[in-house]
């Protein structure tokens, strides 16, 4: 059903900006600029560039860690996520992600770091061999400019409603801002400006969820209004069974599909070999700093949930195009969709002044995501892809400027990859898709590699592309209706598929071919590594990484507790 023109449907999302609100977003970009024109002068070499000549103090990258994570996923996603699910949405951070990023923080960033790897990949290819880095490396420079269009889409959406531009001048006006300061500064101006973010996106998370919950009548009124307006409201209202979320009609199956397919392979899989993150953990001065980088960033993402799903479920029973756009199940076609929750919420709550910061903070978000998506992606296709296949024995200058073109190479085919996001509803359900194509697969194989000494480098690439092949053969058996699944469930059952079946390809693979020495496996392997190497720190006792994980993991199991 479709009754809105073009022009009403831009006239809906419309955000009426004054000039206080165009100085403030003026100020912050030139900000931006500002920190990625300083971080130009300590780039003399290609570890500068890419790696920030590993020498940030754990604090600055934990929070570049987090805000890292921040962008599209985080803001448009997840509220998208509030808007039509409720709160089961909190599964993706109290059950998938801070078990996960303990787990980086206290098993995997001492292989990464103490190996002195570049990148995820290339620790494959010290583990594995080439098959199984060429391979990753492939995939994972097409899962990043991938990932970069649903940042840069968000971007530009915002650009969009702000300024009236069409869809694509605000996809290349975005992707000119990320890739001015990212191709000037490097790692170090991406990594400084995500710090930036990470404050400017509170800035607009915390009074936008205030000033919701007192327009609804706080938390009770919340409750009563999403009880008012939706038939399921029991299941939004409660984290478990998630069977709203799931698709998964069975509550038995549902948590089962949250504890094992978000919450082991998919989250695994994402925070502990998604280089886009540990990148900069690997940035850090040392390993102890690499350590509590993800540990440091697990505190705030614990509770940035709060500020971002309640939102979500504020706009959808505040907003009536998307109240109306949610009761007719996701058909009626007003110019809204659930992707459209933060926007609408800022559009109907804000005062000008206020507007200002909550569009610098949507901005923000996006280009902080996008910024983490191409970084890595240079980083990859200069070390693993070109310096390894392409042009090796090269100077240093020459990968250099390798890594500076192929951030502009990634900015422009994000542009592409861009349009691609335009056509979900919710974008959360396009992301999670890709992660159980390219992560999960990852987990399997990195599990097996550190953990089993007799897995093989024939057994590395075969496993990573007989689980990609498993996700995409459950991800097309639901999309031609063999399978009927609805919500995130296809891509926890995808994600669950790879898993299992990388193992089951790996295993029998690493018993029928030869595997590497274990004279060559120190430091990649647990059982092979001294424990010297791999639990060293330094600082005082609040320094501990055991300490810290401990710390997220009991605060996300209280929180978990409260939103039973």
């Amino acid at each position: 059903m479709s009754t809105a023109t073009p022009v009403q449907l831009a006239a809906a999302l419309r955000l009426d900006a004054r000039p206080v609100d165009y100085l403030l977003l003026a100020l912050y970009f030139a900000l931006v600029l500002g920190i990625g024109t300083l971080a130009r002068r300590q780039v003399s070499s290609s570890l500068d560039f890419f790696l920030s000549g590993r020498a940030l103090p754990a604090w600055v990258t934990g929070l570049a860690f987090i805000s890292a994570n921040l962008g599209a996923v985080e803001i448009f996603g997840m509220t998208a996520n509030g808007a039509e699910f409720g709160i089961p949405t909190v599964h993706y951070y109290w059950i998938g992600a801070i078990p996960a990023m303990a787990f980086l923080g206290l098993v995997m960033m001492p292989f990464y770091y103490g190996s002195q790897v570049r990148s995820v990949p290339e620790f494959l290819l010290r583990r594995y061999g080439r098959f199984a880095h060429l391979v990753n490396g492939l995939s994972f420079a097409l899962a990043q400019v991938l990932i970069a269009g649903v940042n840069l889409y968000a971007l530009a959406t915002v650009v969009n409603v702000l300024l009236g531009w069409p869809l694509w001048t605000s996809v290349l006006a975005a992707a000119a801002i990320v890739l001015a300061y990212t191709t000037i500064g490097g790692l170090s101006a991406a990594v400084y400006n995500e710090v930036l973010q990470f404050f400017v996106i509170v800035a607009m998370l915390v009074p936008l969820t205030l000033v919701g919950l007192h327009r609804v009548g706080g938390w009770d009124g919340l409750r009563r209004a999403v009880t008012a307006a939706n038939a399921d409201a029991h299941l939004q209202l409660h984290s478990w069974p998630g069977t709203n979320l799931t698709g998964i009609a069975n509550a038995t199956l549902s948590v089962l599909g949250i504890v094992f397919g978000l919450g082991f392979v998919l989250s695994f899989g994402y925070w502990t070999t998604n280089f886009a993150e540990v990148q900069r953990a690997l940035a850090a001065k040392d390993m102890s700093a690499a350590r509590r980088t993800p540990l440091i960033g697990a505190y705030p993402k614990a509770l940035i949930v709060l500020v971002i799903v309640i939102p979500g479920m504020t706009a959808a029973v505040l907003s009536p195009e998307l109240a109306a756009f949610k009761a007719s199940g996701g058909t009626l076609d007003n110019g809204v969709t659930y992707n459209n929750a933060i926007e609408l919420l800022i559009r109907d709550l804000l005062p000008s002044g206020m507007l200002g910061v909550a569009i610098t903070g949507l901005l923000a978000a996006f280009m902080a995501g996008m910024a983490a998506n191409v970084s890595s992606f240079n980083t990859v296709f200069t070390y693993d892809l070109w310096q390894a296949y392409v042009m090796p024995g090269r100077s240093d200058r020459h990968y250099l400027l390798v890594g500076r073109l192929a951030t502009v190479g990634g900015c422009v085919i994000a542009v592409g990859t861009a349009f691609i996001a335009s056509h979900y509803n919710n974008i959360m359900d396009y992301l999670q898709t890709l992660f159980s194509f390219f992560n999960a697969p990852l987990f399997a194989t990195f599990l097996l590699g550190m953990f089993w000494r007799r897995a093989s480098p024939m057994a590395g690439g075969t496993g990573l592309l007989a689980g990609t092949a498993a996700a995409l053969t459950i991800d097309q058996l639901n999309r031609h209706h063999v399978l009927h699944m609805s919500g995130q469930g296809p891509s926890f059952v995808a994600a669950s598929a790879a898993f299992v079946v990388d193992i089951a390809v790996s295993v029998p693979v690493s018993l029928l071919t030869r595997p590497r020495p274990e004279s060559e496996l120190g430091g990649l392997v647990w059982s092979l590594t001294p424990r010297a190497e791999l639990h060293n720190r330094s600082g005082g006792w609040y320094t501990s990484p055991a300490l810290l994980a401990g710390g997220a993991l009991a605060l996300a199991t209280a929180l978990s507790v409260v939103f039973w």
